[in-house]
């Protein structure tokens, strides 16, 4: 079935073909009708299936009916990165309208964000807590707003925005159209559905939390201490154009980019530390294909949609088993075939049997016959308070100075150092 039948304005139809949108897809197809009926609509679909043209497109079509220059759609999205990442599809579908949309999120000086919204855009696209700031302070008005769109509501409530959320709510328009898109469906969700909508078109897509098709999972059951070197060589001995590579904590990601780095690849790294400038740079040049691989927190796991990542490397196993959903969602899409591997420490084999009770399906185990598994890893110096391979603590300078010396003398903190009580105040300079 080609969009042309589902009602849709000519310019958007000639927009889906220009960006190469074959047919829609499941979601799409169930979701534009009742939209562009003006219902509203609770839809569960998993990562990757076209949710975000589902909700753009039936907007579009209504907007441009509407008066210009005022805000009268308004979508709620959990990250930064998914907020940009709806603004790239929207741009590619107005492209043939006059339609303008602006991305309201952290991390950015407030007043450009304020400019374009006192100049009347007609979409919104916010991650809660910078809308909430900006309503609070009467920066902008939603009193026109149409339709709301909580895309992501499950990641939104994990991530602690709920409150938000309903304070958002209770300042929009009673009458209006709301559309909530999720990939699970949790008690907590379905709660504000029945809250913030009334008989709502419901559809699900899939089994809940199940694995999109065209993806092959593995797992490599490796020692703790071996992990990092075990991805080095599947890095070096596979023919992988492009992968993600997920890690629990941003310090792993830094560390693990660090030394495929020294390998010689071509990888850029993506966690909540950096400047969003600088997670901007990373995204982007992962999708043009500066970066072979990308090494990232969970933050990429739902805001990074990028047609060409052929494999998904897990160098943990997440504790919540919609994470690795979510995550490995990012191979595999748009119809493409991909590949997704998790490193399973023996200690992570109960966190990785929920996985896969939770997708109804055992991973096979795969061992290298090259890979030397019983190697030992050189301990290494770490940090002040860091532990080592070998689960030794380095020493930090105030405790190495308290150790005895080598020739035999008292310590520095007993010989040398005075007490702090005892050290000279020096007199404070300054206006006083």
């Amino acid at each position: 079935m080609p969009f042309s039948a589902l009602g849709l304005h000519p310019s958007l139809v000639k927009a889906t073909r220009e960006i190469h949108y074959v047919e829609p897809t499941p979601v799409q197809a169930q979701a534009i009708p009742p939209v562009l009926l003006g219902r509203n609509l609770l839809a569960t679909a998993q990562t990757g299936t076209g949710k975000t043209a589902a909700f753009l497109l039936p907007i579009l079509h209504r907007l441009q009916s509407l008066p210009r220059g005022t805000t009268q759609a308004l979508i709620i999205t959990p990250t930064r990165e998914l907020a940009q990442q709806i603004n790239q599809v929207l741009q590619g579908l107005a492209r043939h309208t006059t339609l303008r949309g602006a991305v309201i999120v952290g991390g950015t000086s407030f007043g450009p964000q304020e400019k374009m919204l006192r100049a009347g855009v007609e979409v919104v696209i916010a991650t809660p807590g910078r809308l909430l700031d900006l309503m609070q302070q009467n920066q902008s008005r939603f009193d026109r707003v149409q339709t709301l769109v909580l895309d992501e509501a499950d990641r939104l409530f994990d991530m602690g925005f709920l409150p938000d959320i309903k304070r958002i709510v209770a300042r929009l328009p009673g009458r209006r159209q709301t559309l909530l898109f999720s990939a699970t469906m949790p008690p907590v969700i379905a709660k504000l559905a029945k809250e913030i909508q009334r008989d709502p078109v419901v559809i699900e897509i899939g089994r809940r939390s199940a694995p999109a098709v065209g993806i092959t999972q593995a797992a490599y059951p490796v020692p703790e201490h071996l992990k990092t070197a075990l991805l080095r060589y599947l890095l070096r001995h596979t023919d992988m154009p492009s992968v993600l590579v997920f890690t629990r904590t941003r310090r792993s990601a830094k560390r693990l980019m660090k030394v495929i780095a020294d390998d010689g690849f071509a990888v850029g790294q993506l966690h909540s530390d950096l400047s969003q400038t600088q997670r901007n740079r990373a995204m982007e040049g992962f999708r043009r294909g500066d970066f072979q691989i990308l090494v990232a927190t969970n933050l990429a796991a739902r805001g990074l949609d990028v047609v060409h990542i052929t494999h998904v490397i897990s160098h943990d196993v997440p504790d919540v088993p919609e994470d690795y959903v979510h995550r490995i969602g990012r191979t595999a899409r748009a119809g493409a075939e991909g590949d997704a591997w998790v490193l399973v420490s023996p200690a992570e084999e109960r966190a990785l049997a929920e996985i896969e009770r939770q997708i109804g399906q055992r991973l096979p185990r795969i061992t290298l016959p090259d890979f030397d598994y019983a190697m030992k890893v050189p301990e290494r110096t770490g940090k002040p308070g860091e532990r080592s391979h070998k689960g030794r603590v380095a020493k930090s300078p105030r405790q190495a100075s308290s150790l005895p010396r080598k020739d035999g003398a008292a310590p520095w903190s007993a010989s040398k150092r005075p007490a702090k009580n005892d050290q000279a105040r020096r007199p404070r300079r300054g206006r006083r």
